[in-house]
């Protein structure tokens, strides 16, 4: 909280103001103390904003509107005067996480929780509805967790059902993800009714039992989109509930049950005793936090007051108004919990916060890529902050980059906004590595490739004494050395490169490396295949033509590799046949068909069931997504968790050292020799060490199986095998 300024209101109709909570475009939000020494979130509005004859309509309005909520899972205003040269609002303060910290933090929450949960949210929306408003924005981050059940908040946009929206025109109102159908379509779309809050609610129940949004993420405009026209993803929702939450999901609005058949559905909202409600850690943790804010002092009169705001109006309502953005109590919880949350079962420890930022791609051409980041690094966060002796705690920020360069750049530029940021993982192209990297590299925030191989000299602003982008894997150039070492293991010495100048110099350089070091001391021939061509039947039988006993794909297109292992099969060769990292996608098995059998490739990933100190992850990462025990775990997962846990290792170094810009000892720490870490996955280095050795250190191999990759395990020892 920062101290109140010189400029500040001391006390304010008879509120003693605290401190600062935060500023938004329409005013301040200030922590304050009634006369009887309840603690209220108090936001005022400023004069120019107020001085709008609409504002002022709309706020007049909406307040008379408000008077018509009540119960008892929704905050209680405390005053307010919309009157006042500069309109206020008094909120009771809710210590508690929002339903969207709570999981970002512990994951998807058991099932008795979200009953519980559901049902108490369904009783506020059924009073809302009786009275005939709707909220048009129930979502994970409008409700809060108290011990006594949940708070529904922010009714700045609700409205009377029927009545005019008080909002702009032609706006889209509610939160993409959560919101109905009928709010997508925006103008001209009819009523949205008390059906759409149910929608919604639907939505907030699908997250908080799988931790996922039912209608993906990504760029609003896909979002909307699948909301309106595709089914959601309801395939983690338990069996037990997912025929009410498909219900409440009906695109017709005719065919949601109703709030109150939503809450008898649920069970009973009275529920247990206070606290039993929530999974472990979340009481302690709303323990912790109200034991802070009540200890605060009483802050030092700031300028006096020589003029209260007269004819000040005691009503109860809860509404801001649609120009007033955030709601009071939003914005206490919301700097409250980005501040300092923790997870509670440390007994009394208030544990700081640290931001880790996740851009990947989860809705382009390298999602399957990126969605198996985004689950290795959720695990391994979740299994971080679930321990008892854990010095802070991690929240994850996912941006969604759909392999975009544009959006990475804009993701990286919103997540610099978070002062607790302190490293940025996860880019899935080197459009987007670079473009992110670039953003990041001027206020020192490191960021950790892991799927991409870019050059250093690519990335802006990188020296030998300042590094602040990172790869945890071995770079695309030694690809090329599992799939040699199998040739040379086995004593085959006479390779044919087909040389694919589609892929540029890579393939060209990948051809003179295998030249100047050919597998087993022998000979090394190139055939090329022009960019502009498919055919690959000329260069196949010229490298056929010299009696190979290893014929190797340069080239990074997936595609062109399966028609460069169908020519070979079309031709009658069927001795080792092998490429590199790039090349392996699915499209390859798919396309080449019976072609692809047999195939080798070098990676830079490998599969967790085939390293023994992997096992464990392997079956909790099963566990946590839900996969059956005969499904492979996706690529990049392991290395991701490890990923996490190498930069909690880092934190923990600049922590220890009392650093002031924390963000930046992280990637001092990442660049020193002693700093290597010992992951499930393997071990990793110094990342700004380039020496060769430590390049070819994560190197796997692995072979078409019945159709499908698997993994040999680490090159050295699986290119001796058969």
């Amino acid at each position: 909280m920062q101290p109140l300024k010189k400029a500040d209101p001391s006390s304010l109709a008879g509120y003693r103001l605290l401190g600062r909570l935060g500023t938004g475009g329409m005013g301040v939000v200030y922590l304050a103390r009634t006369s009887g020494g309840a603690l209220a979130a108090l936001k005022l509005i400023r004069a120019e904003h107020a001085a709008d004859p609409g504002f002022r309509a709309r706020f007049r309005r909406e307040a008379t509107a408000a008077e018509r909520i009540t119960g008892r899972w929704v905050v209680r205003v405390l005053g307010a005067d919309p009157e006042a040269r500069e309109p206020w609002l008094a909120t009771e303060y809710v210590p508690g996480p929002s339903l969207a910290e709570a999981v970002a933090l512990h994951g998807a929450l058991p099932e008795p929780t979200v009953r519980a949960l559901g049902a108490r949210l369904a009783d506020a929306l059924d009073g809302m509805h009786a009275a005939g408003l709707v909220h048009r924005d129930v979502k994970p981050g409008n409700v809060l967790l108290a011990l006594d059940g949940p708070r529904l908040i922010d009714f700045g946009i609700a409205r009377v059902s029927g009545a005019t929206a008080l909002t702009a025109t032609d706006a889209m109102i509610g939160t993409p993800g959560f919101l109905a159908p009928e709010q997508a379509r925006v103008a001209g779309a009819g009523e949205v009714g008390p059906a759409a809050d149910v929608f919604s609610l639907g939505c907030v129940l699908a997250y908080a039992l799988t931790g996922e949004r039912p209608f993906g993420t990504g760029a609003v405009a896909a979002v909307v989109y699948r909301t309106v026209h595709e089914e959601p993803d309801l395939a983690d929702v338990q069996d037990t509930l997912l025929p009410l939450v498909t219900a409440c999901l009906a695109k017709d609005p005719a065919d949601r049950p109703s709030a109150a058949e939503v809450r008898d559905a649920l069970g009973p909202y009275e529920g247990p005793p206070a606290g039993n409600w929530l999974p472990a850690g979340l009481p302690a943790l709303i323990a912790q936090r109200s034991s802070r804010v009540l200890d605060l002092p009483v802050a030092d009169p700031t300028v006096l007051n020589p003029e209260e705001p007269h004819g000040t109006s005691r009503r109860r309502f809860l509404v801001l108004g649609a120009a007033g953005a955030v709601a009071g109590t939003v914005g206490v919880t919301a700097w409250l919990l980005g501040r300092d949350p923790g997870n509670g079962t440390g007994g009394g420890t208030v544990r700081t916060a640290y931001t880790l930022g996740v851009v990947t791609d989860l809705s382009g051409p390298t999602k399957v890529d990126g969605r198996a980041q985004e689950r290795g690094l959720r695990l391994a966060a979740e299994t971080f902050n679930a321990r008892t002796d854990r010095p802070f705690d991690l929240v994850l920020k996912v941006t969604d980059d759909g392999a975009d360069p544009k959006r990475a750049t804009a993701g990286a530029r919103a997540l610099l906004k978070d002062p607790a940021l302190v490293a940025v993982l996860g880019p899935t192209t080197t459009g987007t590595a670079k473009a992110a990297a670039d953003v990041l590299v001027d206020l020192r925030v490191p960021m950790l490739g892991l799927v991409p191989s870019v050059a250093i000299g690519e990335i802006r602003g990188q020296t030998d004494e300042l590094r602040t982008y990172f790869e945890m894997r071995p770079s695309a150039e030694v690809m090329i050395v599992p799939f040699g070492r199998y040739l040379s293991e086995h004593h085959l010495g006479r390779t044919a490169v087909i040389e694919d100048r589609a892929a540029g110099t890579y393939s060209w350089s990948a051809a003179q490396s295998a030249r100047n070091s050919p597998p087993a001391g022998g000979t090394v021939t190139v055939h090329r295949v022009a960019a502009d061509t498919e055919d690959f039947a000329g260069a196949v039988r010229a490298a056929l033509a010299t009696s190979p006993t290893g014929v190797f794909y340069m080239g990074t297109s997936p595609r062109r590799a399966a028609l460069c292992a169908k020519a070979l099969r079309q031709q009658g060769y069927r001795g080792p046949r092998g490429s590199v990292e790039a090349a392996l996608g699915p499209e390859f098995p798919a396309m080449a068909g019976p072609a692809a059998e047999g195939w080798y490739f070098g990676t830079g990933y490998t599969d967790p069931d085939t390293v023994p100190g992997a096992k464990e992850f392997a079956a909790a990462y099963r566990k946590r997504w839900k996969l059956a025990t005969t499904d492979p775990v996706d690529r990049f997962a392991v290395e991701s968790y490890d990923a996490l846990n190498w930069t909690v290792q880092a934190l923990r170094t600049a922590i220890r050292r009392n650093a002031g810009h924390q963000a930046a000892a992280v990637a001092n720490a990442f660049a020193k020799d002693d700093q290597a870490y010992r992951g499930v996955a393997r071990s990793y280095n110094a990342l700004s060490n380039d020496r060769s050795d430590s390049q070819l250190v994560g190197l796997s191999l692995w072979q078409i199986v019945s159709g499908r990759p698997r993994c040999l395990g680490p090159y050295t020892e699986a290119a001796k095998r058969d």
